[in-house]
């Protein structure tokens, strides 16, 4: 295994067999309270786990750089006007990563997975209305080379959206 980052701290780990990283506690630690509260001064951070401010920068970095988190701000899309989402399958013909990484550039799309089963992928949207997933649909998903269908699943009601799963 390489080690990427931290002098001697050994807390993130490329795992040989693939892109899976094997995290310390501490760094586990890190990463689970950023996700009870992304806005947590590292200081605070720092206090909780038991390092430097810092140190607990550094090692945000570090996780940051490999790939393994994200900082981001989670909106509600209803309350800026976003009154459609929709889950949307999708079948293919030719190179579904062909097909994926062009559904990735519309700017609708906020979601996109290649699977196994009735669909090669699956692409979650967010749109204004009923008409903008109309048209959507129609002039840029369709319109995707080597895109032969889609079915449709809209959203009702979001009841549950979390990204607090933890670590390993």
């Amino acid at each position: 295994m390489r080690e990427l980052g931290g002098i001697g701290s050994g807390h993130l780990r490329a795992s040989p067999g693939g892109p899976a990283m094997q995290l310390d506690e501490l760094s586990k630690a890190i990463i689970e309270n950023l996700q009870q509260d992304g806005r947590r001064s590292y200081a605070g951070i720092g206090k909780a786990v038991g390092l430097s401010e810092a140190a607990v920068r550094q090692r945000v970095q570090r996780l940051v750089d490999a790939g393994v988190m994200q900082i981001v701000a989670v909106t509600d899309p209803m309350q800026l006007g976003f009154a459609r989402q929709a889950m949307i399958g999708i079948k293919c013909t030719g190179d579904t990563l062909k097909v994926a990484d062009e559904l990735s550039k519309i700017a609708s799309v906020d979601y996109v997975v290649l699977t196994a089963g009735s669909f090669d992928a699956i692409v979650e949207v967010v749109c204004e209305d009923d008409d903008d997933l109309l048209d959507l649909l129609n002039t840029q998903i369709r319109a995707v080379p080597g895109v032969i269908s889609t079915e449709t699943l809209v959203y009702l009601k979001l009841v549950k959206q979390q990204y607090n799963w933890g670590t390993r």
